[in-house]
C-alpha cells in the first residue's frame, strides 16, 4: 500500500519520497502511481495539471537516510511483521527529532508496541489506510495512551488534507474497521466452506442486500488472504475463538492462492 499512500501525499501538494529496500520496488511503486494518475486523467477525475504536479512532487530512493532527510512526517507501510516495524521505528526514532510525526499503516498490530521502539513514542500514531488508497475515503487514526494531542490532531488534519474522512479510535485489537470487517469476511468464508452459496452469490447478498460497495470475499482477495489469515490469528488470540481462521482460508494460503496479487483467490484474477 506504500505507493498509494505516497500518491495521496503528492496529490495533496506535499513533497514526497517513496522508500523501498530495492530499486525494483521503487520502480513498481512509481509506475503504479503514474498509472493511477493517468487513469484518473482519462476518466476526467484528475486534471492533467494536478497529475503532472503530483508526479513532480514524488521521487523514490533505496537510501533511508535520503528518504527521511528533513521530513516532517514519515508513514510506514511495511508488511504486518511486528519485529520489522519495531526495527524501522527504532531507526526513525534515532534519526529524527521530537517534532516529526511517525505513523504506522498497520491494520491490526498494537500501535503501543510499535511506538515503544521509537525514541519519542508520544509522536507515534496509527494511520490505517484502505485499499486502493487513492480511492477509499476512510483513514483510521489510532491513538495510544502515549500519543500526544498534537500528534493525534496532526494525523487527523493530514488525513483530511488527503481528502479522506478520518475516524479516531483507541489502540485495541483490530481497532474498529479490521475487527468488524474481518468478522464478516470470516463468516462469509465459513458459508462458502459449508456450501451455503457460491462466492459470487455471498458477495452479491452483501452488495445488493446491505449496500456494501464490494462483497467480503472479493475484498479479501484485494487485501490478500495471507494478510487476512495473519490478522485472524492475531485477533483470535487476543479476543476469542470466533476470530479463528476457517480451514478454507488456511488451505488457500498454503496453496499460494493469496487473491489478486497471486492471480487467484476466491476469484480468478488472471481472466
Amino acid at each position: 500500500m506504500g505507493h498509494g499512500v505516497a500518491q495521496v501525499l503528492a496529490m495533496a501538494g506535499i513533497q514526497t519520497r517513496l522508500f523501498d529496500i530495492d530499486q525494483d520496488g521503487i520502480e513498481r511503486g512509481l509506475s503504479r502511481v503514474a498509472a493511477n494518475l493517468d487513469k484518473g486523467v482519462a476518466r476526467g477525475k484528475v486534471s492533467e495539471h494536478s497529475a503532472a504536479a503530483a508526479k513532480a512532487l514524488l521521487t523514490g530512493t533505496t537510501d533511508m537516510s535520503v528518504a527521511i532527510e528533513g521530513a516532517d512526517v514519515v508513514i510506514e507501510a511495511v508488511p504486518e511483521i511486528m519485529e520489522l516495524k519495531k526495527k524501522i521505528f527504532t531507526q526513525l526514532g534515532d534519526a529524527l527529532g521530537p517534532n516529526v510525526l511517525l505513523a504506522t499503516n498497520t491494520s491490526s498490530l498494537p500501535i503501543s508496541e510499535i511506538a515503544s521502539a521509537a525514541k519519542y513514542p508520544e509522536r507515534v500514531t496509527g494511520m490505517h489506510f484502505f485499499n486502493p488508497v487513492h480511492i477509499m475515503k476512510l483513514v483510521e487514526v489510532v491513538k495510544t495512551p502515549d500519543s500526544s494531542e498534537e500528534a493525534i490532531a496532526t494525523s487527523m488534519d493530514l488525513a483530511r488534507r488527503f481528502g479522506k474522512d478520518p475516524i479516531l479510535v483507541k489502540d485495541s485489537p483490530g481497532f474498529a474497521s479490521s475487527r468488524l470487517g474481518l468478522a464478516i469476511g470470516l463468516e462469509a468464508m465459513r458459508m462458502l466452506e459449508g456450501g451455503v452459496a457460491s462466492a459470487e452469490d455471498i458477495d452479491k447478498a452483501m452488495v445488493l442486500g446491505y449496500g456494501f460497495p464490494m462483497g467480503p470475499l472479493k475484498l479479501t482477495d484485494l487485501v490478500g488472504l495471507d494478510v487476512r489469515l495473519s490478522i485472524a490469528e492475531y485477533l483470535s488470540g487476543q479476543i476469542g475463538a470466533h476470530f479463528a481462521p476457517p480451514q478454507i482460508l488456511r488451505d488457500m494460503v498454503e496453496r499460494g492462492d493469496l487473491g489478486k496479487k497471486s492471480g487467484k483467490g476466491f476469484y480468478d484474477w488472471e481472466k
